[in-house]
């Protein structure tokens, strides 16, 4: 059986924001405008993005 996979797209700008957020980013895999990370959909993963869904969203 295939793990289920989460496609995260990077929205916004990190500058100004908190530190935590912007190291959130970095653990999913963006860093940059549009930049696309296809992660393990995980709870930990799913925190990590609810910590900061104001800067990315899920790509169907």
């Amino acid at each position: 059986m295939a793990k289920k996979t989460i496609k995260v797209e990077q929205i916004a700008s990190p500058i100004g924001r908190p530190k935590e957020q912007r190291q959130t980013l970095i653990g999913l895999g963006l860093n940059k405008m549009h930049r696309v990370s296809e992660l393990e959909d995980t709870p930990a993963v799913r925190g990590m993005i609810r910590k900061v869904q104001h800067l990315v969203r899920i790509v169907e």
